[in-house]
C-alpha cells in the first residue's frame, strides 16, 4: 500500500508537476471576479460581523442543510431554534460522513483560509474548533473577507423593483463598510416579471409600474417598464441580467393573444402554460434585444425544478433544500429562442447553465452556432467567446462535475475563453471555492501536458489558467 498524501495540503488536487506549478505560480494569485452570487447587500454595506459559525456557516446554506437532514438530523439542528452550539455538533456530525462530497473540501478549505485551523472537524474536535474559530470572529467582517481574498467584483441578484439604496451607498462609501475597493454591482434578475402563470404575478406588475413610474395595460407597457429598470440598474454599475427557467420557452403568438393572456393574468385568472410561454418569449426576446445594444450580458439557468415537497414548503418556506435537477428537453426551444432574438434584434453575450450535466452536449454546440461576429453595425469588433457554457452549478460544482463541463467545453468550444468560476452563494465564507475550481483547473491542464496532448509551453498555459480564474471574467462582464 502507497504512502496517503497528506490531507488537503499545499498540493490538494495537484496530481502532476505541470497541474502544481500552473496552479502556485498563476492561478492561486489571481484575484476573484464573483459574477454570481446572492450575497446580501445589506450585509455587505453594513460591513456585518457575525455572532458565531453557526450563523457564519449554517445560516441560509441548504447546501449543508440538505446533507443533514439525509443523516437524519431533527430539523430542530437545521432550520429551527435549536441552541447555535449545538447546530454546529449536529453539522460536525454530518462532516464526518461527507467523504467524496465537495462539502467536505469547502468546509475544510474554510477552516484553513479563514481560521489557520487545519484539524478535521468531527464530533470529538468540534468544541475546540467552535471556540478558537468564534475568537477570531471578531476581526471578520466582510470588508476583511473581500480583502483577504482579493474580490475584485461581486455581482449580486436583485429584482427590478430593488431600490438598490445598498449598491449606491457602498459605491458612493458611504455605507458603514467605507471605501472597498471591491466592486458590489447588481444583476437583474427578472424571474417574477416572467412568471404570469404563478400566483402573486398582477401584485409583482403593480410594484414594477410604481418602481418604473409607468402605468402597465399591455406588454409593451411590461417592456417599457423593465426597460425603464434596466437603464437604472445599469446606471448603478449592473453588468448582467439572470433568468431562472426551467427550460427555453418558445411559443410564437400574435400580439392580441398576448395581450389577451396579460389581460387574464392581471384580472387573477389562471393561464395554460402555452399561453405563458408566448408571453415569456416576447418579453424575454425584447429584453434580450435591450441587453445587448446596452451590453448587458444576459444569463440563461436552466434544468432547476424547485419547492418539490409541499409539505416542507408550507412548514419552512422556498429555498431551504428541497430543490432538484431537471430533466427538460431543451434543445428545440433554445435554438429556436436565440434565432429568434438573432433574427428579430441584437443578441447579447449569453451565458448557459444547466442543472442537468445531460444539457451540456446540447447548450454547447448550440450556443457554437451564435458564435457569429459578423456585425450588423461596421463598427463592431467581435467579442472572444460571445456564447458561454455556464460554471458547473449547484448540483455539479464538484470535482467530478466541474472536470466534465470543462471537458466538454474543451472538446466541443474554446476552453481557453470560458469566464470560469462563480460561487452562487448566500455565504461569506464560500471564496475558497474559487481555489477548489482553480486547483481542478490546473490539474485537467496538467494532465494534457503530461500525457502528450499539449505542448509544456508554461507562458501560454499560464495565460490560459490565468484568464479562466479571472482574466476572462473581468474583460467578458466589464
Amino acid at each position: 500500500m502507497g504512502q496517503a498524501l497528506q490531507f488537503l495540503d499545499k498540493d490538494f488536487l495537484l496530481e502532476t508537476g505541470t497541474a502544481r506549478e500552473l496552479f502556485h505560480t498563476a492561478a492561486s494569485t489571481e484575484p476573484i471576479y464573483d459574477y454570481h452570487c446572492h450575497l446580501i447587500p445589506s450585509q455587505i454595506a453594513e460591513n456585518k460581523r457575525f455572532e458565531n459559525l453557526t450563523e457564519l456557516w449554517l445560516g441560509g446554506d441548504h447546501y449543508k442543510w440538505r446533507m443533514m437532514r439525509a443523516l437524519g438530523i431533527d430539523e430542530s439542528y437545521i432550520t429551527g431554534n435549536a441552541d447555535p452550539f449545538e447546530k454546529f455538533l449536529a453539522w460536525a456530525r454530518t462532516v464526518e460522513n461527507l467523504i467524496g462530497n465537495p462539502l467536505y473540501a469547502w468546509t475544510h478549505l474554510e477552516l484553513q483560509r479563514y481560521f489557520d485551523i487545519h484539524e478535521p472537524l468531527t464530533e470529538k474536535s468540534a468544541p475546540a474548533i467552535w471556540k478558537a474559530a468564534n475568537a477570531k470572529l471578531p476581526d471578520l467582517s466582510v470588508k476583511d473577507i473581500f480583502k483577504k481574498f482579493k474580490v475584485h467584483t461581486v455581482g449580486t441578484t436583485d429584482d427590478p423593483i430593488d431600490s438598490l439604496e445598498y449598491h449606491r451607498a457602498i459605491a458612493a462609501g458611504t455605507a458603514p463598510i467605507g471605501h472597498i475597493d471591491t466592486r458590489v454591482i447588481p444583476s437583474f434578475r427578472l424571474d417574477l416579471a416572467l412568471n404570469i402563470d404563478q400566483p402573486g404575478f398582477a401584485a409583482y406588475i403593480d410594484q414594477l409600474s410604481k418602481a418604473s413610474g409607468i402605468g402597465i395595460h399591455s406588454v409593451e407597457e411590461v417592456i417599457a417598464a423593465l426597460e425603464n429598470r434596466v437603464d437604472y440598474f445599469i446606471a448603478n454599475g449592473c453588468r448582467a441580467s439572470d433568468h431562472a427557467l426551467e427550460y427555453p420557452p418558445f411559443v410564437l403568438a400574435s400580439a392580441a393573444e398576448i395581450e389577451g393572456t396579460l389581460k387574464d393574468a392581471l384580472a387573477g385568472k389562471p393561464v395554460g402554460r402555452a399561453a405563458a410561454d408566448a408571453y415569456r418569449t416576447r418579453v424575454l426576446a425584447a429584453l434580450a434585444d435591450y441587453y445587448g445594444k446596452h451590453g448587458i450580458v444576459m444569463q440563461l439557468h436552466f434544468a432547476a425544478i424547485r419547492s418539490i415537497n409541499p409539505r416542507m414548503l408550507r412548514l419552512i418556506g422556498p429555498n431551504t433544500g428541497y430543490d432538484a435537477s431537471h430533466d427538460r428537453e431543451v434543445s428545440e426551444n433554445l435554438a429556436a429562442l436565440l434565432g429568434h432574438i438573432e433574427n428579430t434584434g441584437t443578441l447579447p453575450k449569453t451565458v448557459l447553465y444547466t442543472l442537468n450535466p445531460k444539457d451540456y452536449y446540447p447548450l454547447g454546440t448550440i450556443m457554437g452556432g451564435f458564435q457569429d461576429n459578423f456585425s450588423k453595425s461596421e463598427n463592431r469588433p467581435g467579442i472572444r467567446g460571445k456564447m458561454q457554457l455556464g460554471s458547473a452549478w449547484w448540483f455539479c460544482d464538484h470535482r467530478d462535475g466541474m472536470e466534465e463541463q470543462m471537458r466538454i467545453l474543451a472538446n466541443i468550444g474554446l476552453l481557453p475563453t470560458f469566464v470560469g468560476m462563480l460561487t452562487d452563494s448566500r455565504s461569506f465564507l464560500s471564496y475558497p471555492r474559487h481555489e477548489y475550481f482553480r486547483r481542478i483547473l490546473c490539474n485537467l491542464a496538467g494532465h494534457w501536458v503530461e500525457n502528450g496532448e499539449y505542448p509544456a509551453d508554461m507562458a501560454k498555459l499560464s495565460e490560459i489558467v490565468g484568464n479562466v480564474s479571472f482574466g476572462n471574467a473581468k474583460a467578458y462582464f466589464g
